[in-house]
């Protein structure tokens, strides 16, 4: 998969995204990721990329000319991102149907967004990592990236190790135990001693449903709905 990211903060990147699975996966080869500039295509010496916003009101806008200009050298096709509070939430299915693009761009807006006219001329599609604000979109981009590059083949040593995640199969994940078998008097439920797959695995899956049930009831109802198709 090659990445390609517009931001006024290129030095941000690839950021976390060089650390662990993922940053292997990027000096392997797996996948490539390149950082654009937006100021370099500025009109003025100062590399200004933004303006007052047209009709009043607080903050500044990005200037389309500028991303355009920027997007004309460097953008080549396929998937046009633009990380947006205001976007389609980011879902474990849009993950994995991210994962499979070829060629994947990523634009991290700054200051209270971007003009529409260039989003719309582009055909860029909004996409948000959830319901708060952040102070740009490279923090965002990073994140999305980062659970897409995980579905990369080659990148998690053992592709099993995704079934089971949470939001896989509609819910939240079960909980996990490691060794020692007894730790400050808590022991590792005796179940997943008993060396019988088929106890654990619906042990696992009870936990997974009373979790879900207590902690998400919106995911709750949709894996009932999913349950009564």
């Amino acid at each position: 998969m090659k990445v390609k990211v517009f931001t006024i903060f290129p030095d941000m990147f690839p950021g976390f995204l060089g650390y662990s699975l993922t940053g292997r996966a990027l000096s392997d080869g797996l996948w490539s990721l390149e950082a654009v500039d937006i100021r370099d295509y500025a009109f003025d010496k100062h590399g200004s990329v933004d303006d007052t916003p047209t009709g009043g009101g607080a903050g500044m806008v990005m200037r389309p000319d500028v991303l355009a200009n920027a997007l004309k050298a460097h953008y080549r096709g396929g998937r046009l991102i633009n990380m947006s509070p205001r976007g389609v939430p980011l879902t474990q299915q849009l993950v994995r149907e991210l994962s499979q693009e070829d060629d994947l761009t990523v634009i991290c807006s700054r200051f209270e967004g971007i003009d529409q006219r260039v989003l719309d001329s582009w055909h860029a599609e909004d996409i948000s990592i959830g319901d708060y604000i952040l102070t740009g979109g490279e923090q965002a981009a990073q994140i999305m990236l980062d659970a897409v590059v995980r579905l990369i083949p080659g990148v998690l040593g053992n592709s099993e190790s995704t079934q089971e995640e949470s939001f896989e199969n509609g819910l939240l994940e079960h909980p996990q135990y490691t060794k020692p078998q007894v730790w400050e008097g808590q022991a590792v439920p005796e179940v997943l001693m008993s060396g019988h797959h088929h106890n654990i695995a619906k042990w696992r899956r009870e936990q997974s449903e009373i979790i879900t049930k207590c902690r998400r009831p919106d995911l709750w109802k949709k894996y009932l709905d999913s349950k009564r198709v």
